[in-house]
């Protein structure tokens, strides 16, 4: 299936666009997003070890399960003051 995800500050910043796109098998998970992400588009691997996703409105860990048609955000750290 494929994906996209919204991409949000620097990781926007780096890949010069607000979305990215992936191919995925079905029934893959957070982790498998990260990994293809990383794969697919190198120069935001380091960000997304550092990030967290949100599928469909909910933070997600690595062993969540990423269904058809997900909305997809890619959430970066958050500091201020």
């Amino acid at each position: 299936m494929n994906v996209q995800i919204r991409l949000f500050a620097a990781a926007r910043d780096v890949a010069g666009c607000d979305r990215v796109e992936v191919l995925l098998p079905d029934m893959a998970t957070a982790a498998d997003l990260r990994t293809a992400i990383s794969k697919q588009y190198p120069k935001l691997d380091a960000s997304i070890r550092h990030s967290l996703l949100a599928i469909n409105n909910q933070y997600a860990d690595d062993a969540t399960i990423i269904p058809a048609n997900a909305d997809i955000a890619w959430i970066p750290p958050v500091s201020g003051g």
